[in-house]
């Protein structure tokens, strides 16, 4: 019985590169918080822009539609069934990465990316607070399903898959659909609708309220 005991007792040495090894995690976990905490602090890591590129689905695996605006994508998207709530999610996170207060370099504002005359002309008080604000996410998203119906009845005519035209409209505006009968040959567009079909795919569905 002695001699089986001390067969079934790690030797010192298994002991030893266990302590070594288990160390080895921790002090390595150490490193990355003490790292991420100081990156975060002097603004080498942007937490918000991780989290966008995280539900994006830059990093690969699924991308996700942020908590705050399941309900609004769900209910702007009744707003035109031509173009399905995960095709408008996929839109929203493709214009902006889900950020409300993304400027582009043209000068286009907003979760849903208007330029000002766009907004304008189509913005929507969706939120029922009295004002068409393109900064508001609620107001922003709605506005951006409204457009997409507006932009499918002007383009209605137009060669080729619907739902293509519609988001081409949406990135490079109706009279370019028209014009080059169907998606205009521009870098920009093109990858642009490729990209929201692509997200789209891998996005889940919206769900209403209390659905």
């Amino acid at each position: 019985m002695a001699l089986l005991r001390s067969r079934a007792r790690p030797s010192r040495a298994v002991r030893s590169l266990t302590s070594w090894f288990i160390g080895l995690i921790v002090v390595g976990a150490l490193t990355l918080m003490v790292a991420a905490m100081i990156a975060t602090s002097t603004g080498l890591l942007d937490w918000d822009r991780f989290q966008q590129a995280r539900d994006t689905g830059r990093f690969g695996g699924t991308p996700t539609i942020p908590a705050e605006y399941q309900t609004v994508i769900a209910e702007a998207a009744l707003r035109c069934p031509a173009v399905p709530s995960r095709i408008l999610a996929a839109q929203i996170a493709t214009e902006s990465s889900w950020k409300p207060d993304a400027v582009s370099p043209a000068g286009a504002e907003g979760i849903a990316q208007f330029m000002p005359a766009t907004w304008e002309q189509f913005g929507v008080d969706a939120n029922g607070d009295g004002k068409r604000d393109v900064w508001d996410p609620v107001d922003a998203i709605h506005s951006a399903a409204e457009l997409n119906c507006i932009n499918r009845r002007l383009v209605a005519e137009v060669p080729g898959i619907p739902l293509h035209n519609i988001l081409a409209a949406y990135n490079a505006g109706h009279g370019a659909v028209r014009k080059y009968d169907g998606i205009p040959p521009f870098p920009e567009t093109e990858n642009y609708v490729q990209r929201v079909l692509d997200l789209a795919e891998r996005l889940p569905t919206p769900a209403l309220a209390g659905k």
